[in-house]
């Protein structure tokens, strides 16, 4: 939220607009959780997808190919209860978080060579360019 001069007749509007239009409030995921932070770059002969997720196992992750659209999610359950020993009371606890992010491919890549790997908390996704679509190396034209 910003500070800005506010009009004193009509300031509740104004805050309102503030709260729901922060930036911030954008990467929050409906689950709860925030959006894990992607990298995309493109090589001469790839796409490479780079998605920080630390604290995961690589079991931890759907990657699924559908028509043209890659899609990677996660979910986590965790549930704790405790009970006294005289059963007085009893105590639940439960956390639930999960993310799903979705890219469109272009008809340029190779979809059946898709590879994945996740190491020291980075998930990195390889597409593949088709042949045709691979960048030329440059070449010198003679004049004759």
């Amino acid at each position: 939220m910003s500070l800005i001069k506010r009009n004193q007749d009509n300031w509740l509007p104004s805050v309102f607009e503030d709260l729901f239009n922060d930036s911030r409030l954008a990467d929050v995921s409906q689950f709860g959780g925030t959006l894990p932070a992607v990298n995309i770059k493109e090589t001469a002969d790839n796409f490479q997808v780079e998605v920080a997720v630390p604290g995961k196992e690589k079991e931890d992750f759907n990657i699924e190919l559908d028509e043209n659209v890659l899609t990677i999610s996660s979910e986590e359950k965790s549930e704790r209860e405790e009970t006294s020993e005289d059963g007085k009371y009893t105590r639940k606890e439960f956390n639930y978080k999960a993310f799903k992010r979705a890219f469109n491919l272009p008809e340029t890549v190779e979809q059946d060579k898709i590879k994945a790997t996740y190491n020291n908390g980075v998930l990195n996704i390889e597409v593949p360019k088709r042949e045709e679509s691979k960048q030329k190396p440059k070449r010198m034209i003679a004049v004759s």
